[in-house]
């Protein structure tokens, strides 16, 4: 006993400590993916009046092949559309320099080489490419050359279609309502299980209605499907060139002078009252969506007054010549002999909907939210003279004043005639100009989409033990010291105990 209680402590320690590493080298490890930051996109939207610049990211780490995709931030772009620059030469390129070095500032240096950039361009440049396919092309190269002088990966500038516009503001929206995926308590995403909404879209030169349908699409045309987070959806849509805000008042401009015979001085039954404009005809027929109203004997340099009479039923009337309900070769349509479904769910309506809807119920405080409201508050507006719509519509574009009465019958025809909506189904649509911390339109829905080409980057890999063999461990090492703390009372109590017979 004496020799055992004689043995050192530190020793016995060692070996036990020694015995403990070697257990730890035998014991399986399962490798662990760091966090591997955020990689960044950029779309330009191009659209018909202006251009802006938005900044997405999305963890390295994606979701069922669709990255989960977050704005940055947002630039918008000094003058025009880019078609708007159509023979100034680089013109068109130099307007996106500012924006594009605030990208270069606002994403970290060393993602630069890594960071693509798309430029998508809407119904002005559809447009454009119509009448002119040279001056397009050269735009869209300009553009390009422009793009390529940044650090970043340039992915080339394109004309969307109608329908890509149409189902990207589509993804858009529902993306932002938490519609695909949503992040659970437990720390990871998953399907949401929610319905998804409709989107409309009201642009300055087009005007896109996109929605999930069971019903048959019976063209061809206004159907596509995409993948995302693993789901595939079939959507209806469908773009209407030349039905956008700007070339919608165009055209009924020019419908309006082509039926008074283009005389000097023309009635415009949409204009407030006591409201008097001059142009010339060039400003209204240099649209390819006005063409066909031109005079045969066409002076672009001609000068026609306007003056505004605020006459609502006069104004409906005209804005309704503008659509063709007549002569559907489907089971149904909207208008102009285009197939599309009856509407169902739920829809966000955004872009001009959104201002025309908001200046609606802010100058009449009516809250349009019916069919009845919406057609009410637009007699409301129509009957306001020019001097009535400058005092209630202090905070409102001086310019688009004038344009108030036409607007907002534009609405209400496209939705309630065109589209379809009723009593049951308009209150389902929310008009909205952002949603959390990002603005509607397609180009989320782009990035989203795009981002499924994108490669992950590689996460760095560490070892880590399982939770099972850390408990392993742990109850080695409590067991371990009550062992030596066992052997150091024994060892003290057995000298102590010789001490005193040493003693006797």
């Amino acid at each position: 006993m004496a020799q055992f209680s004689a043995l050192p402590i530190a020793p016995i320690a060692l070996l036990l400590f020694g015995l403990v590493g070697i257990l730890l080298l035998t014991i399986p490890s399962q490798d662990v993916q760091d966090a591997p930051g955020f990689l960044y996109g950029i779309v330009l939207d191009a659209g018909s009046s202006h251009t802006s610049l938005y900044i997405y990211k999305w963890p390295a780490d994606k979701q069922n092949g669709t990255g989960v995709v977050t704005q940055h931030s947002e630039c918008s772009v000094d003058g025009g559309g880019i078609s708007s620059y159509a023979g100034q030469v680089g013109a068109a390129g130099r307007s996106l320099r500012a924006c594009l070095n605030r990208a270069v500032e606002e994403i970290p240096k060393e993602k630069h080489p890594n960071t693509p950039v798309y430029l998508g361009a809407t119904a002005g440049m559809r447009l454009l490419n119509k009448s002119s396919p040279q001056q397009s092309d050269q735009v869209l190269a300009e553009v390009g050359s422009e793009i390529q002088s940044f650090p970043f990966s340039y992915r080339g500038a394109v004309i969307l279609s109608g329908r890509e516009e149409g189902a990207y503001g589509w993804v858009t929206v529902n993306y932002l309502q938490g519609n695909f995926i949503k992040f659970g308590f437990v720390g990871r995403w998953f399907s949401s299980g929610r319905a998804t909404v409709g989107a409309l879209d009201f642009g300055g030169a087009s005007t896109q209605i996109t929605f999930v349908t069971q019903q048959k699409v019976e063209d061809e045309a206004n159907r596509k499907e995409l993948r995302l987070y693993g789901h595939v959806y079939s959507l209806y849509t469908h773009s209407f060139l030349c039905y956008g805000q700007d070339q919608l008042l165009k055209k009924l401009l020019a419908q309006i002078v082509k039926s008074q015979g283009y005389a000097p001085e023309v009635n415009h039954p949409c204009y407030p009252a006591n409201f008097t404009r001059t142009l010339k005809m060039e400003n209204i027929f240099d649209s390819p969506c006005t063409v066909q109203y031109k005079p045969d004997t066409y002076n672009p340099q001609r000068s026609l007054t306007l003056r505004g009479s605020g006459h609502y039923q006069n104004c409906f009337h005209n804005v309704s010549e503008l659509f063709l309900y007549d002569g559907c070769p489907f089971s149904r349509c909207s208008f102009d002999k285009v197939f599309q479904p009856k509407v169902t769910g739920n829809f966000m309506a955004f872009s001009a909907f959104y201002f025309i809807h908001s200046s609606l119920q802010k100058v009449t405080g009516v809250k349009v939210s019916t069919p009845l409201q919406l057609e009410n508050a637009t007699k409301t507006v129509c009957s306001m003279n020019y001097s009535q719509l400058q005092m209630m519509s202090e905070a409102e574009n001086p310019d688009r004043l004038k344009d108030f009465c036409a607007s907002s019958v534009f609405i209400k025809a496209l939705l309630l005639r065109g589209y379809g909506f009723d009593d049951a189904s308009f209150p389902g649509i929310s008009f909205q100009n952002t949603a959390g911390d990002a603005s509607v339109g397609w180009a989320m829905g782009y990035m989203l989409v795009l981002s499924n080409l994108l490669p992950a980057e590689s996460a760095g890999v560490r070892k880590s033990l399982t939770v099972g063999a850390w408990g392993m461990l742990l109850f080695l090492f409590i067991v371990l010291l009550i062992i030596c703390v066992c052997l150091l009372f024994r060892a003290r109590s057995k000298r102590k105990k010789g001490g005193d017979e040493n003693a006797i």
